[in-house]
């Protein structure tokens, strides 16, 4: 088992911080997931025009910040500016990873100009077991791999979760599958490959519980406080 995944019991994921802490994507959104206990943190990443590399969603500044434009046509300085919610500055991803030490990082890249910038931090930091990175572009994913080579954990990207539905190989790279909706047949063909299967982005209490009940391995919430509430019930929390 890559050194990512060994944690007992199942894994819980702070989807973008958590919506409770701060704005998407924070420092305090963070910090507020791992204040709880969380130890797994989902974040996202793109590139400014000047290679920098960002905790961030959106390919634009307009929706969770004062600021304008498409992040990889803007600089640093101009990016830097931004405040998420009006208050808050946007992380660079080396931040959240220097700042939370203890923490395990899930990572969608974005964007192709986050590609290389995105290894090239995780080989800067020596953070090989504790980023696992996934993408909803195989071409994203495959350009991951190539770089970074196998000490790199990844999930399956949209070819890899088909293949798996339909029993058929997966990259052996791909040490989970991270996917919106999960059945037992899924789960049975994760288990047989000997690869993970965590499911997104689950807030409310009774589907948590109904897919810790099927077996699934990480659940990725905004709702921090239910998914540790629903695990310190079932004796899960970790």
């Amino acid at each position: 088992m890559h050194p990512y995944l060994q944690n007992p019991g199942p894994l819980a994921f702070a989807h973008r911080g958590g919506a409770l802490g701060g704005p998407e994507n924070s420092l305090p959104a963070f910090a507020h997931a791992v204040a709880l206990g969380y130890r797994y943190l989902e974040t996202d990443v793109h590139a400014t025009a000047d290679g920098y590399l960002l905790a961030f969603h959106d390919a634009r500044l307009d929706r969770v910040t004062d600021g304008h434009g498409a992040v990889a046509e803007l600089p640093w300085r101009t990016v830097s500016r931004a405040r998420l919610g009006g208050k808050e500055p946007i992380p660079l991803l080396e931040d959240l990873l220097d700042a939370f030490p203890e923490a395990r990082f899930n990572i969608d890249v974005k964007a192709a100009p986050a590609i290389r910038p995105l290894v090239e931090t995780i080989r800067r930091l020596d953070a090989w077991d504790r980023v696992c990175v996934g993408s909803f572009s195989d071409a994203r994913l495959r350009a991951v791999r190539r770089l970074a080579g196998p000490r790199l954990a990844t999930s399956l990207g949209p070819t890899g979760v088909l293949a798996l539905r339909l029993g058929l190989p997966t990259p052996r790279q791909a040490v989970c599958a991270q996917v919106p909706f999960a059945d037992a047949a899924l789960l049975r063909s994760a288990r047989a490959r000997g690869i993970q299967l965590h499911v997104w982005t689950v807030n409310e209490r009774a589907r948590m519980n109904q897919l810790l009940d099927l077996g699934v391995d990480g659940i990725m919430t905004d709702r921090t406080d239910v998914l540790r509430d629903v695990l310190l019930e079932r004796g899960a929390w970790t």
